[in-house]
């Protein structure tokens, strides 16, 4: 019961709150706040209780939900879904506390499709059943839809109808994928864990790898699904730019790894080069765009794109140092970039423009602020001792090690590092330092509330930066389970190497070995 506490917690704080819409906003906002900490602190027993040591789904939970369409109410995590699960759960009253003075229409409905929004995410992260699995998908469009549509900015209207309409499309061609996976999986109806241990493959297994595909590249967004990104990100609200940096994002490169790769390793396979190269030009492309951006919002939007190009290049490497650092770099992102957009929400709150050439020598009048906004921006970049540094390190460490594509697209990925740190630096120069306007000079620096906000992200920031192993070693076994299931399906075509999985297994040379060896080589 512990997996369905934490996944429906928040909408009983929905039903609590449309209930008393006649109280006061602080009574709305403390219901809010206290049903999104609780759901964080039982989260935590997600934690504590997981066996990093098994490759089973656990907190399983298994009932009948509709007997006559053949689908359950299955649920369950591994060491991948853990951190979603936790991600989402930590940065939702992170995402209330932030948006506490500045909701003012509506905030009992702000409030309630925030929760709800909370439910259908974690729902995502957490189904074992395919129908269950769009449901949850599906439900989260909604709640969304209200936040873009009522709560963000002038545009507001077209950026919400262009992602409705995006994901849509993609759940089209999910839901032709459910239904034929359903059919050839028997008596098992909908639930996923057979079709895993299924042998012999898919009819049509090229057909669905590029009908999941499709859906979740649109989610991620891939290059050259990403265009309703900027726009949604530009018109929603600060929190609503957050969860969806933070975490809707991630539902794309999740059921990457979820469905794509161990359901159809071969076709995978096919078509890595292609996925590879979309990704190493998403790399690129979002981060020249974002180099030349005027609005902060913008930038950091475009960012997302580049970075998640990242996440896409580490979980087709099909390595397991790449795939892991694939995982983690989508918690790692969800951080900082979350942390950004929160950073810019606060700086538009004071100066009421989010155009980079209004700002100058803000450093001067907000100094706490732009030490924040510095780690921020170095973890971006991946500075070593951040968060950053760690997942993409990984990702080009798997990715050269891989044989399923050429090592140009390694190098090509590497110049989107330096490319960040050329539109990232770049930004904070000009944001923050220079000579000040008489407005930017009268700016009041961070108060309680916000450092309460940005604080608890700083702290995960420089906790994985420099002690990442809590978070790589209960992921391990199930990223090692999906590097497996590509390697004994697929490997003839993918040609890998196992440099990096086999360390453990090498034996390595004595000193008298060493000392024979040279005497040969003399002889």
């Amino acid at each position: 019961m512990l997996l369905s506490t934490v996944i429906f917690l928040p909408l009983l704080g929905v039903v609590a709150i449309a209930l008393l819409r006649g109280m006061g906003a602080s009574a709305i906002k403390g219901i809010a706040m206290g049903v999104a900490v609780l759901t964080f602190l039982i989260s935590l027993g997600l934690y504590t209780g997981f066996d990093a040591t098994t490759t089973e789904m656990q907190f399983a939970e298994s009932r009948a939900w509709i007997p006559q369409l053949g689908t359950r109410y299955d649920i369950g995590i591994d060491g991948i879904s853990l951190w979603l699960v936790l991600l989402t759960t930590f940065l939702t009253p992170v995402c209330i506390l932030a948006a506490w003075n500045s909701v003012e229409k509506g905030l009992s409905g702000f409030m309630m499709s925030l929760l709800a929004l909370e439910t259908g995410m974690l729902g995502v992260f957490c189904a074992m059943d395919l129908f269950l699995f769009f449901v949850f998908w599906e439900s989260m469009l909604i709640p969304m839809y209200f936040l873009i549509g009522i709560w963000g900015g002038e545009r507001r209207v077209y950026a919400t109808i262009k992602f409705v309409l995006y994901t849509m499309a993609g759940s089209a061609l999910m839901l032709v994928g459910i239904l034929a996976l359903y059919f050839q999986n028997g008596d098992n109806g909908f639930a996923l864990l057979p079709l895993y241990e299924r042998v012999g493959g898919f009819t049509h297994a090229n057909l669905l790898f590029m009908a999941f595909f499709i859906a979740f590249a649109i989610k991620v967004p891939l290059f050259p699904f990403h265009t309703w990104l900027p726009d949604a990100h530009v018109e929603a609200p600060t929190v609503g730019s957050v969860i969806l940096a933070g975490v809707l994002l991630k539902m794309g490169t999740y059921g990457i790894v979820r469905f794509c790769l161990p359901l159809f390793p071969e076709a995978a396979a096919t078509y890595t080069p292609l996925i590879v190269t979309l990704a190493v030009v998403g790399i690129i492309y979002g981060a020249l765009v974002a180099m030349v951006q005027p609005d902060l919002k913008k930038l950091v939007a475009y960012s997302s794109v580049s970075h998640l190009g990242f996440v896409v290049l580490g979980l087709f490497t099909q390595h397991h140092a790449g795939i892991q650092g694939g995982v983690l770099q989508m918690i790692n992102h969800g951080l900082s970039t979350g942390a950004l957009f929160l950073l810019v929400g606060m700086i538009y709150e004071r100066r009421h423009s989010r155009m980079i050439v209004d700002f100058g020598g803000v450093a001067k009048s907000m100094p706490i602020f732009a030490t924040v906004f510095m780690i921020t921006t170095l973890s971006s970049i991946g500075l070593p001792g951040l968060n950053g540094f760690v997942g993409e390190f990984m990702i080009l460490l798997g990715s050269f090690h891989s044989g399923a594509f050429s090592k140009v697209y390694v190098v090509l990925a590497a110049t989107g590092v330096i490319l960040a740190a050329v539109y990232m630096l770049w930004m904070f120069q000009r944001v923050m330092f220079g000579t000040p306007d008489k407005t930017n000079a009268a700016l009041p620096d961070l108060n309680a509330r916000e450092l309460a906000v940005l604080l608890p992200v700083m702290l995960f920031i420089v906790w994985i930066g420099v002690y990442p192993k809590p978070f790589l070693n209960r992921m391990e076994k199930s990223v090692g389970v999906v590097v497996t299931k590509v390697r004994q399906e697929a490997a003839p075509a993918m040609g890998h190497t196992d440099f990096l999985d086999n360390l453990d297994d090498i034996e390595r040379p004595t000193a008298t070995d060493v000392q024979h060896q040279k005497e040969a080589e003399r002889k």
